[in-house]
């Protein structure tokens, strides 16, 4: 798998690299809180261990300059191998910043570091450029783009989750679950962590044997198992990804639960039936935020009147919604096609406009996806060259450090979070327990 910017992207443009350059430096150097070592290749030439920062270079070609006035976070030394990287950037965001990455336009030895700079000079919300967004959005249309038919969402799940199973085993923990663990004390192993995690979503669902449990988006079948082999649960889970689908009937029978819980190949939106209990643990982020409203009412006329539904959603703040909705970003563009991150209002105001569900708690769990994505990103790196030996390039490896660099981020800086929410029908009784925060 390759990805990278297109051959017009990286044609030299000296005069607007030039400019761009400019600009890009002095947007740094206005930077409050943290500080950036730029160092830039004045010769053309790839950053080699002889003559790269740091080291003697008698031609000169490596210029060195602290931009910043320092703060909680940095130094950050950044390479930048082409000036085109400053235009990419420039020009299309968090976007440009993954292509000119994934090309090789610049290195930096503290990625996270880099991006956590970045992430707290994003634009803020309801500053002028969310209205002059919001303003142009409304002319344009923009927003209304992506299609979220059964196809297209069928095309974009295994577009990303069908890259290879054994990817995925590389660094992820052995449960398999690709989503926020929790950790309750900070010795704990990753795998420890995710059944935590899943302990708590059972505990808030209030289970118990015989009931009957609906989850939307499988996985890989670590959550169907665990509820059916710790708590008697009888499961129906369904997803889009044929790989999962494949996978999880393996390990569902793997582990002795056949009997109890059954795989489906099918859109949310075609299942037929009523159950006690339902869960989605983020899922609903490939949803598509025009079908939040369908999403909800779906998931609340498939529980009975007693029924209780756990939804695990990253989230991001509604004041940054409506930009999150019009603009793509870097994972939209690059990861994973037709995403949207939604906010804990945005999901209020769906569920009480299309369901009798009652929203009885909402925990955040936000911190503990920095640790999971540390120890996702930390185990993809000692793996590395097993994961090119998949096939994957260079291009590809980048891509995911970047991606899975990008999120740590975006979590350790509060840019998104992550909450676990439990909606109850009127005639639920006894309400589930309230989670306790992390």
């Amino acid at each position: 798998m390759t990805i990278a910017p297109s051959p017009v992207e990286l044609r030299p443009r000296p005069s607007s690299d030039r400019l761009a350059g400019w600009v890009a430096k002095a947007l740094v150097q206005r930077a409050s809180d943290g500080r950036v070592v730029l160092v830039e290749d004045r010769s053309g030439r790839p950053l080699t261990p002889a003559s790269g920062p740091g080291r003697p270079d008698p031609a000169g070609t490596w210029t060195r300059r602290g931009l910043g006035p320092g703060g909680d976070l940095g130094p950050v030394e950044v390479h930048v191998h082409d000036p085109a990287a400053y235009r990419l950037v420039l020009a299309q965001g968090s976007v440009g910043l993954g292509r000119s990455y994934v090309a090789g336009l610049w290195d930096t030895p503290d990625l996270v570091g880099l991006l956590r700079l970045a992430t707290r000079h994003l634009p803020r919300p309801g500053g002028l450029v969310d209205r002059l967004g919001a303003s142009v959005s409304a002319l344009r249309g923009t927003g209304a783009r992506t299609a979220h038919d059964r196809e297209q969402d069928r095309a974009y799940v295994q577009s990303h989750y069908d890259l290879s199973d054994d990817l995925f085993s590389l660094f992820l923990d052995s449960t398999l679950s690709y989503s926020c663990a929790y950790f309750e004390r900070p010795d704990m192993s990753l795998t420890e962590a995710s059944v935590t995690k899943m302990d708590r979503i059972c505990t808030k669902l209030a289970l118990e044997p015989g009931d009957e449990l609906l989850e939307i988006g499988t996985g890989w079948g670590s959550f169907a198992i665990h509820a059916a082999s710790r708590y008697g649960a009888r499961v129906t889970t369904t997803t889009i990804s044929d790989n999962q689908f494949h996978t999880a009937r393996r390990r569902v029978a793997e582990a002795g639960v056949a009997d109890m819980v059954t795989v489906l190949d099918k859109d949310y939106r075609d299942l037929k039936g009523s159950w006690d209990k339902l869960v989605s643990v983020e899922m609903i982020e490939a949803v598509g935020w025009r079908q939040h409203d369908t999403f909800f009412r779906t998931c609340s006329d498939l529980l009975r009147p007693h029924g209780v539904m756990a939804l695990q959603a990253i989230v991001i703040d509604d004041r940054l919604y409506r930009r999150a909705r019009r603009k793509d970003d870097f994972v939209k563009a690059m990861i994973y096609p037709g995403s949207t991150i939604p906010s804990v209002r945005s999901i209020r105001r769906s569920v009480s406009a299309v369901t009798d569900l009652e929203t009885i708690d909402v925990e955040d769990i936000g911190a503990h996806y920095a640790t999971t994505l540390t120890r996702w990103r930390l185990r993809f790196l000692e793996n590395r060259s097993a994961i090119a030996a998949l096939g994957y390039d260079e291009a590809f490896l980048r891509l995911w450090d970047l991606y899975l660099a990008y999120c740590q981020a975006g979590f350790l800086e509060r840019r998104i979070s992550d909450v676990q929410m439990v909606l109850a029908k009127p005639g639920a009784s006894p309400s589930p327990p309230p989670g306790d925060g992390p």
